[in-house]
């Protein structure tokens, strides 16, 4: 049996139609949204690879994957934080604050990375008491 719709039917069921067509677009986009959000990116996934490979004391595996982080995310604090991290136990203190600094620009109230950054001055202030002479930034003076 077919119904046949004219004027008004045709517009309400039109829009009822449209009103389904809408409501189930809406939900496909928030569920594409929320897969998103959820989703790890590429950079984020780098950042766990360096912790991880930070945790296995292979800090130059570390070192490479904080960088390819920051080739994604060049704003990442945590990247440049965890990269100041690697350079400090790699020696490379001048880059370590370097990061550090970077870190605090992109997060200035981040309390882990001014205690990292502070540590790291106060490593270089410090003498060496093994060696009987001034501190880090001391012996580069000479």
């Amino acid at each position: 049996m077919k119904v046949d719709l004219t004027g008004r039917a045709k517009k309400d069921n039109l829009d009822f139609v449209m009103g389904k067509r809408i409501t189930r677009s809406l939900l496909l986009v928030s569920l594409a949204w929320l897969f998103l959000s959820c989703a790890s990116s590429p950079g984020k996934d780098q950042i766990r690879f360096g912790i991880w490979a930070s945790h296995q004391n292979l800090w130059d595996e570390a070192l490479f994957r904080w960088k390819k982080a920051l080739e994604t995310d060049p704003n990442s604090p945590a990247a440049h934080n965890n990269l100041a991290v690697a350079y400090e136990k790699k020696g490379l203190f001048d880059e370590a604050l370097t990061e550090y600094e970077i870190a605090l620009k992109f997060a200035p109230n981040n309390s882990y990375v001014k205690s990292n950054y502070q540590n790291c001055k106060e490593i270089l202030k410090k003498p060496d008491p093994s060696a009987g002479t001034k501190g880090l930034d001391e012996k580069k003076k000479k």
